[in-house]
């Protein structure tokens, strides 16, 4: 049975706002490999209106698959603008989730990255291409047996690249709870960027071989961690800075870098910090600070779980959770253009309730117009009965 797509067929929700936001997708949907039927039957949901409901979905904070469904089937303006023409039933949309589209999303993700990075403005330019790398867990169910992490307890875990400069995610790579983190950071970066990184990425053998692949990085270090000094360099005795050298890190003969790199020792609040880092073109103060802006991903983190409801599982496979993630992925970066181009600012939690109130006026602002379009039509059939 066909569905009912408005209380007024003959007038249409407005959805400005929420075209607005999906503009930037224009031309990469043209662009995106075509989602195909495994089977005779036509998609019940097509690519687009997969990525819709899940841009819905973070947008409008549901807290669950559920939630979304329900909205898909009695919301006017979700069943108008994002639900598919006939409709989606609980199964067609949970097998989408957990067996379709994959390729798709990652697709639209890194294209509209690429696009992002074009409209936003560039901080730190003096700094060089900045990219924070960090894991995040994910917490599991039980009946998620693939996501192991450690006693008995189900976790998943992210590892994301951050583009500092720009303020937007760039890469995204899925593992379970107990997955490694230092294989992540040669495929996030490209050659001539900085990773930045935390003391959970320490490696003496990655140390080595980010530079001869041309990738710079600023990666806290370990107090105890043994070094031979090669050549020291001055520091300002008023200034944070008390260590600055080119050094080899490790025991030789056992983890000894191969490599010499250079080492930052600082304190800050009372708190001592040592990085280590192949940049040698700027100064100690400049790569204290660039230590400082790896606190920028965590930030994104925090914002990213809590307004867009990324970690509510629609989905309990591995498939179907990173599609979940990718779909948060693109929402954020279509909030940031939005943020950009509407405001010129960067995405905050007061411009993404604007935006909700702007969707939720719209259709408020339809549906009294049609109300009043059905009354104006009642009151002229009325008067026409009372003037044969």
């Amino acid at each position: 049975m066909k569905m009912r797509r408005s209380k007024y067929p003959s007038f249409k929700f407005s959805a400005l706002s929420f075209r607005q936001l999906e503009n930037p997708l224009a031309k990469i949907l043209e662009e995106t490999p075509k989602l195909l039927s495994r089977c005779n039957r036509p998609l019940q949901m097509e690519f687009k209106d997969q990525l819709n409901a899940l841009i819905f979905f973070h947008l409008e904070e549901h807290t669950s698959g559920r939630h979304l469904i329900q909205s898909l089937k009695e919301d006017d303006f979700a069943r108008e603008h994002v639900a598919p023409e006939k409709g989606i039933a609980k199964s067609s949309f949970f097998e989408a989730m957990n067996e379709r589209g994959l390729e798709q999303f990652l697709y639209v993700f890194e294209a509209l990255q690429k696009q992002a990075a074009t409209v936003l403005p560039q901080r730190y330019t003096e700094l060089g291409q900045l990219v924070s790398i960090d894991g995040s867990l994910i917490d599991a169910v039980l009946s998620m047996s693939w996501a192991d992490y450690r006693g008995g307890a189900k976790k998943a875990k992210t590892h994301i690249g951050f583009d500092i400069n720009r303020g937007i995610p760039r890469k995204i790579f899925l593992t379970t709870g107990n997955g490694s983190e230092r294989p992540f950071v040669s495929k996030i970066l490209a050659p001539g960027e900085t990773g930045v990184l935390d003391r959970g990425y320490q490696s003496h053998k990655n140390f080595d071989r980010l530079q001869i692949e041309n990738k710079h990085f600023v990666c806290r270090i370990k107090a105890n961690t043994l070094k031979t000094c090669l050549e020291e360099y001055p520091v300002s005795a008023r200034g944070p800075v008390f260590y600055d050298a080119k050094v080899l890190l490790g025991k030789q003969g056992v983890n000894q870098t191969e490599k010499p790199l250079r080492l930052v020792g600082y304190q800050i609040g009372g708190k001592i910090y040592w990085v280590a880092t192949d940049r040698f073109d700027l100064t100690a103060e400049q790569i204290a600070q660039i230590y400082k802006l790896r606190w920028d991903i965590e930030t994104f983190f925090a914002w990213w779980k809590r307004h867009l409801k990324v970690y509510h599982l629609i989905s309990r496979s591995p498939h179907g959770l990173m599609v979940q993630i990718l779909s948060g992925l693109i929402t954020y970066l279509l909030l940031a253009i939005y943020c950009q181009d509407q405001h010129g600012e960067p995405v905050s939690i007061k411009r993404v309730r604007q935006l909700r109130n702007k969707i939720l006026n719209e259709s408020r602002e339809a549906e009294s117009c049609s109300f009043e379009k059905e009354q104006g039509g009642s009151n002229t059939i009325q008067n026409s009965n009372a003037n044969p």
